[in-house]
């Protein structure tokens, strides 16, 4: 069975992200090969893998910030909602309705909180932005509390919040959030995954990197495993949460008799053959 993603079903207004044989490179260095991978309106898809597998490089391409890390798209297309983002300037994506949260925050350290949020509105309308500050500031009351305090001086969760919230002070269609509880506490941690639920209630769809493996699969709906750049394995986050490979290698459990890939034939008992027939149906690998 291939790997590659289709296309996100419905007419152009509400098709989502579609990714389709995506190549980045950085000067001779391939970072990402054929990659294909679909968000549709309203979804969460999530993408898990080691450090180095591309995950990063995936939403630069999608975001327009390739070019300042010396990246280009080398073949492939990107586009949202129908229409092509590959190509397009960073701004330009974001007036699409594209909006992506680096890892590690990237607050402004030595503005406010405040400064901070009206950064991530510049160029939208003043009615819109008041309504996007009134919705963040509903998901983060912290925020207003901290509203005249430099941003350097928050917590790593609290910093974390205003990274978010300044990206929906745009008032973004899809929201690209970049190892989001990278160095939080547990407890801060479940507090940005029930956020990220609520942001995708209100209507945002949601491409999550994230090595917490178990919090992303919760959140997702469909999710892919990129592997040295490549796709490796995609299909409904439930059925990659059961599959004996991710659970081995991202879920930290597994017994030694499972420790094979998906697909092959342990040559055990019928149950365990059962087994590896579901995942073969149910889970895409990608071929060349």
């Amino acid at each position: 069975m291939s790997g590659e993603a289709g296309p996100a079903s419905g007419g152009p207004g509400k098709r989502g992200l579609e990714v389709v044989g995506l190549e980045v490179r950085y000067g001779p260095v391939r970072a990402l090969r054929g990659v294909h991978l679909a968000v549709p309106r309203g979804a969460v898809a999530a993408v898990l893998g080691a450090n180095g597998a591309g995950k990063t490089t995936l939403l630069r391409a999608v975001s327009g910030t390739l070019r300042f890390h010396r990246g280009a798209i080398t073949s492939g297309t990107v586009s949202f909602g129908g229409s092509r983002l590959d190509g397009a300037q960073a701004a330009a994506v974001v007036r699409r309705g594209v909006v992506q949260v680096p890892e590690g925050r990237r607050v402004f350290g030595r503005m406010t909180v405040a400064e901070n949020l009206r950064a991530g509105a510049l160029g939208v309308p003043g009615r819109r932005a008041a309504a996007a500050r009134e919705r963040v500031l509903e998901l983060f009351p912290v925020l207003a509390e901290r509203a005249h305090q430099r941003a350097g001086l928050l917590s790593g969760g609290e910093q974390q919040m205003l990274a978010i919230g300044r990206a929906l002070m745009a008032g973004p269609s899809l929201l690209l959030l970049d190892e989001p509880t990278l160095g939080l506490a547990p407890l801060m941690a479940a507090r940005i995954a029930d956020t990220v639920r609520q942001i995708n209630a209100q209507g945002t769809s949601v491409l999550l990197v994230e090595q917490n493996a178990a919090m992303a699969l919760a959140l997702a709906e469909r999710a892919y495993v990129l592997e040295v750049g490549e796709v490796t394995l995609s299909g409904p986050a439930a059925d990659l949460a059961a599959s004996d490979e991710v659970r081995r290698r991202y879920l930290g459990v597994g017994a030694p008799d499972t420790d094979r890939p998906v697909g092959t034939d342990p040559g055990a008992a019928d149950g365990h053959q059962s087994h590896e027939r579901h995942e073969r149906t149910r889970l895409a690998r990608w071929t060349a």
